[in-house]
């Protein structure tokens, strides 16, 4: 079953953000946009060319209204070590929530029980905490961050307007569509 226009499950976790370790629960997600963003694990390799990626583009989510958690199932002590030894880590200025339980990865249906690590998957969540985008990748492939980023901004925008619709590759400024009984069979 799809989680799609599903409403989050309530969570609470430590995360490490920023020099500090913070308590976050799915209360802190409700009223504003959030991207949780699931990866297998710590001191890895794909691992933080993604999170690097995705810090590349945190101010331009910020300026969006949305925030971000980066999930795995190491604990927060974990992020901090990872934070002061890696340089691509060292630049995250975003939540890093420690799911040790797993809890918060099988809440997003997102955990591979074999080896008790969260698949490489990505869930864009609304202001009334509902999943509107998600992507799940195998493990030796990267996400992009920019195109997350776009992915918002449609899910933003159709929000926004309803009876819009963003077609494929849509840009933000872009002509949108408007489905109707004459649109059927003329795209």
């Amino acid at each position: 079953m799809s989680l799609i226009n599903t409403e989050i499950k309530p969570f609470k976790a430590e995360a490490f953000k920023q020099g500090k370790f913070e308590s976050v629960s799915e209360a802190d997600v409700k009223g504003k946009w959030a991207i949780f963003f699931f990866y297998p694990a710590d001191f890895t390799f794909v691992c933080p060319t993604e999170l690097e990626d995705l810090q590349s583009e945190y101010a331009a989510l910020q300026s969006m209204g949305v925030e971000v958690f980066a999930v795995s199932t190491d604990t927060h002590f974990s992020h901090k070590a990872w934070h002061e030894t890696s340089p691509a880590i060292g630049k995250i200025e975003y939540y890093m929530l420690g799911d040790p339980t797993g809890a918060i990865t099988r809440n997003f249906d997102n955990m591979r029980e074999d080896m008790g690590l969260a698949d490489r998957g990505t869930f864009v969540v609304d202001p009334d905490g509902v999943i509107q985008v998600i992507e799940v990748t195998c493990e030796g492939v990267g996400r992009n961050a920019a195109e997350l980023v776009r992915k918002v901004k449609a899910a933003q925008y159709v929000r926004a307007n309803p009876g819009q619709v963003c077609p494929a590759k849509w840009e933000e400024g872009e002509e949108t569509l408007a489905p109707s009984l004459e649109l059927v069979g003329k795209i």
